[in-house]
């Protein structure tokens, strides 16, 4: 359904680093840059994107927007977030741990990033 999903970042620097160190917990190269500056993430088919904001006001996170990361088993979901918290994200909602909801059993793991963007590892063990 999906093709890319990008966000907005203030210091792309910054986001770099975090970005780097949260897909390396999970397998995933570095991010490029473009000739535009923008961070380009790929991974198993999909990408993730992160760029300033094209119309040059300073960048914002979505209210009650959350894009989630989908990761092998709950240790990757682990490891991301506290690649993640080492690197300027900030942990939210409960712990990681399993969930229960109208989607079944999950394994999630809820971060903000640097710019305030919420992100959470998803993992759904066998049936």
């Amino acid at each position: 359904m999906f093709s890319h999903v990008m966000v907005g970042s203030n210091d792309i620097e910054r986001s770099k680093k975090f970005y780097d160190a949260l897909f390396a917990a999970i397998g995933a190269k570095p991010g490029r840059q473009d000739d535009k500056g923008r961070l380009i993430y790929a991974h198993k088919g999909a990408a993730f994107m992160v760029t300033k904001p094209i119309d040059g006001e300073p960048a914002c996170h979505a209210n009650g927007g959350t894009i989630g990361f989908l990761v092998e088993t709950p240790a990757q979901a682990d490891a991301w977030h506290k690649a993640g918290c080492a690197n300027g994200g900030k942990p939210i909602e409960d712990p990681p741990g399993p969930r229960k909801g109208g989607f079944g059993e999950l394994y999630l793991a809820y971060l903000r990033d640097p710019d305030g963007n919420k992100i959470c590892a998803l993992h759904r063990p066998p049936a």
